[in-house]
């Protein structure tokens, strides 16, 4: 069965997180962005976790799971997603067993059978996220191939992204017609010259030029077809 790289909102979802070493840190940093609540039991705390606690970005309970049943039956209110993230295998994958016959969503950081999803590598340039998944078969080649990315994604790019984001925003206000808001973007995402000018890092002169493509739209409004100024 062939996987989804869904990208879930944990706005406001309460996430549990057993373990609190270096890994478990690791996985806790994917979460934090997106403001949920994160509790995270252990017995012991790297000192990036407990950086984050001081930051009042998590939550840290000092304790011990022995029973994994008693555990996530005593869970109250009961998380969105708990992971499992000890060096221990077999506490990981019964603790996602447990979590998931309660009916919550369950990562364990070694089982991803077990799992109801796996976290790939993400490249994070800017604004553009790019998530790279081999289905858990190498962790490590998915790293080489999130930096490969990074490498690729240029500053104009980035400036493109933004860009169409403006555009977009004042398209929405003149222009009714989805199909040809959707044209003009890709009239402006494939214009040498505001290629040229973003090249040279100018995007007050870039939004200039795309703002005048989508006044000639306007103009050519009542044209025949109205379309014709889209192509290109």
């Amino acid at each position: 069965m062939k996987g989804l790289l869904i990208d879930f909102n944990f706005s406001g979802k309460h996430i549990l997180v057993v373990g609190g070493g270096a890994t478990s840190y690791r996985k806790v940093l994917r979460f934090i962005d997106a403001q949920p609540k994160i509790q995270v039991v252990s017995r012991t705390f790297s000192d990036e976790m407990k950086k984050l606690h001081k930051m009042k970005k998590i939550e840290l309970v000092k304790a011990e799971v022995k029973d994994t049943e008693k555990f996530i039956k005593s869970l109250k209110p009961k998380p969105d997603l708990v992971i499992a993230a000890t060096d221990d295998h077999k506490l990981n994958t019964e603790l996602a067993v447990r979590a998931k016959s309660l009916g919550c969503m369950a990562y364990a950081i070694d089982n991803p059978k077990i799992s109801d999803f796996t976290l790939p590598a993400l490249a994070e340039i800017g604004e553009v996220k790019v998530a790279i998944s081999t289905s858990g078969k190498s962790p490590a080649m998915a790293g080489i191939l999130r930096r490969k990315i990074e490498k690729m994604i240029t500053e104009e790019d980035l400036l493109q992204i933004r860009l169409q984001y403006y555009v977009r925003e004042i398209l929405k206000k003149k222009v009714s017609d989805q199909k040809v808001r959707r044209k003009i973007l890709y009239k402006i995402l494939r214009n040498e010259r505001i290629s040229r000018i973003l090249k040279e890092k100018k995007f007050d002169e870039a939004l200039e030029e795309a703002v005048k493509i989508v006044e000639e739209h306007k103009i050519c409004g009542n044209c025949a077809d109205s379309a014709e100024i889209l192509k290109v």
